[in-house]
């Protein structure tokens, strides 16, 4: 098994660095640009867990995610309700990176979490289908670093109740971006965050 370090103050600068790159995501574009609705709670709660994966190739992160999944099942929700689960060493290719989110999907069923935790994924060269590689729309899902997001099935649920246009989320995060542009983009993501 891979080690994970899953501390923001963790001794490893390294790991703090990649910790802080991804906060700095959160807080300015997630929370920010408001792309999740969902996300400043639990933020604000401290109940994000951040991972970072040693893993450099496919079967070392699917050990993390393992790892990662059961720990976030067996957690209390009011001290972990989501996971960041950092990638920095491998899946770099985003076409290697999505391939590999059909094998997390795969042990998700294989643990029998399916319908309690769900699996959702960030990189930094994401690209929907249809679109081309720069256009803005896909910044919506790009991290600083390959990253699995675990997130809660009830989470998801309590979240939709909240928010009854959540299916309109994915829409009016295009229409943010495309307002914003890619130089909007870069001037709001060079700014500190929180």
């Amino acid at each position: 098994m891979n080690d994970i370090a899953s501390s923001p103050t963790d001794a490893n600068p390294a790991h703090a660095e990649i910790i802080a790159a991804t906060r700095h995501w959160l807080t300015r574009a997630v929370i920010g640009l408001n792309l999740c609705p969902f996300a400043k709670s639990v933020h604000v709660k401290n109940q994000v867990r951040y991972a970072i994966s040693e893993a450099t190739d496919l079967e070392g992160v699917l050990a993390d995610l393992e790892t990662e999944l059961k720990t976030l099942d067996a957690a209390d929700p009011e001290q972990i309700d989501t996971t960041l689960l950092i990638l920095p060493h491998a899946l770099a290719d985003f076409v290697d990176f999505n391939d590999a989110t059909w094998f997390a999907d795969r042990l998700l069923q294989q643990l029998g979490l399916e319908g309690t935790l769900q699996v959702a994924s960030f990189h930094p060269q994401f690209q929907f289908a249809g679109t081309e590689p720069d256009d803005i729309e896909n910044y919506t899902n790009r991290t600083p670093y390959p990253t699995l997001h675990l997130i809660r099935e009830a989470s998801i649920a309590r979240a939709v109740e909240a928010f009854p246009d959540a299916s309109d989320i994915y829409e009016r995060n295009m229409e943010v971006l495309r307002r914003l542009g890619h130089q909007g983009w870069r001037e709001w993501m060079s700014q500190s965050g929180e």
